[in-house]
C-alpha cells in the first residue's frame, strides 16, 4: 500500500462518513448507502485511478439520482 492510496482512502472515507451521517439524519437511503460504499470500497480497490473514478462516481451519484 502506498501513500497515494492511503490519502485517497482517507479522503473518500471522510466524505463517506459525512454522506452516511447526512443520510441517516434525513432518513434518505441513497446518501447513506453511498456513504457506506465510500467508506468500504478503498479496502478492495488497489488501483489509484480506479479508486478515484469509483469514488468520484459515488460522490456524484446522490446529486444526479433523486428518489
Amino acid at each position: 500500500m502506498d501513500t497515494a492510496s492511503l490519502l485517497w482512502g482517507l479522503l473518500f472515507g471522510s466524505v463517506g462518513l459525512g454522506y452516511f451521517i447526512y443520510g441517516k439524519n434525513q432518513k434518505a437511503l441513497l446518501p447513506a448507502l453511498c456513504g457506506v460504499g465510500l467508506m468500504v470500497f478503498p479496502y478492495f480497490v488497489s488501483s489509484i485511478w480506479l479508486m478515484v473514478v469509483i469514488g468520484a462516481g459515488l460522490i456524484a451519484l446522490p446529486f444526479f439520482v433523486r428518489f
